[in-house]
């Protein structure tokens, strides 16, 4: 298992690599621009190069990005849809250029939309960027159980993918708190374990590619996604440690989005603190 953190670009693409490097992450998760806009960065060739010479020289073995939040692929305003399409793009335009191992996309709400619909939509929008892009995965990511954002079951990941196409480059990304929020059993192994057999079932293991490692500020069943630091949350200690030390998920990319000890996201502790509680889980289970 690859831990790693979301990190900033701040003073250049390059520096997120740095970033990681410097808390001691295995991977890295960035935004393409500010998590809550919709214009690109205008990075260029000279950025990608640096990014990649910086990525090849350091101990980070895995970049993932994640879409802006104001990405909402199921809109039928055409305003919105068409600015969704143009940033998810860029995104995907951006990890075929540094070689990202998948772009983490919330498909988005669909509000008192019909379902169907709303599904249809979305994959109207992310087939037209796999249409204009090369290789770079787009993995829908998993909500934390509201009625509305699209994801909230393996249901409704398999819907999105279905519409999609389902091809090679369609994957998912499963976050732990927003599973715990939906109402997931997953804080000991054997309801983790039942939990996986259904993403099996339903999903494919062969479609996840990427981790989110979140503890849950709020019960289980709450709906809501609210992140807390690893173990300090509703999950806590043993239930972090259980969904790190899940014997399906060796080799992804595991990524910390806690909010960190001074709320500036993860440093070396937090880092730590997930590999240590990982290797508790796989003691538990040995």
């Amino acid at each position: 298992m690859l831990i790693g953190a979301h990190v900033s670009t701040g003073g250049g693409l390059q520096t997120a690599v740095e970033r990681g490097a410097a808390v001691g992450a295995d991977a890295i998760q960035i935004f393409h621009p500010s998590p809550r806009a919709r214009r690109p960065t205008n990075y260029g060739p000279a950025d990608f190069a640096a990014f990649n010479e910086a990525f090849a020289a350091s101990p980070v073995r895995s970049t993932v990005i994640h879409a802006v939040y104001l990405i909402n692929t199921t809109s039928p305003d055409e305003v919105i849809r068409e600015k969704s399409l143009s940033s998810l793009l860029h995104a995907v335009r951006l990890g075929d250029a540094i070689d990202a191992d998948g772009v983490v996309l919330h498909a988005g709400s669909r509000k008192q939309e019909p379902l169907d619909e709303a599904v249809a939509r979305s994959g109207e929008v992310v087939r037209e960027v796999l249409a204009e892009t090369e290789s770079c995965p787009i993995l829908f990511e998993n909500t934390a159980g509201t009625q509305g954002p699209l994801g909230r079951d393996f249901d409704e990941l398999q819907m999105l993918i279905e519409a999609t196409g389902g091809g090679g480059r369609i994957g998912v990304c499963i976050d732990c708190c927003h599973l715990f929020a939906s109402g997931f059993d997953i804080v000991e192994p054997d309801g983790l374990a039942t939990v996986v057999d259904d993403l099996d079932r339903i999903v494919g293991l062969d479609r996840l590619r990427c981790l989110h490692v979140n503890d849950s500020a709020v019960p289980a069943g709450a709906n809501r996604d609210k992140h807390a630091n690893v173990g300090a949350g509703e999950m806590g200690p043993g239930g972090i440690a259980t969904f790190l030390s899940e014997p399906r998920f060796e080799d992804l990319p595991a990524v910390l989005e806690t909010p960190g000890p001074e709320k500036r996201g993860p440093d070396p502790a937090e880092v730590q603190r997930a590999r240590e509680l990982r290797e508790q889980g796989l003691a538990a289970r040995s």
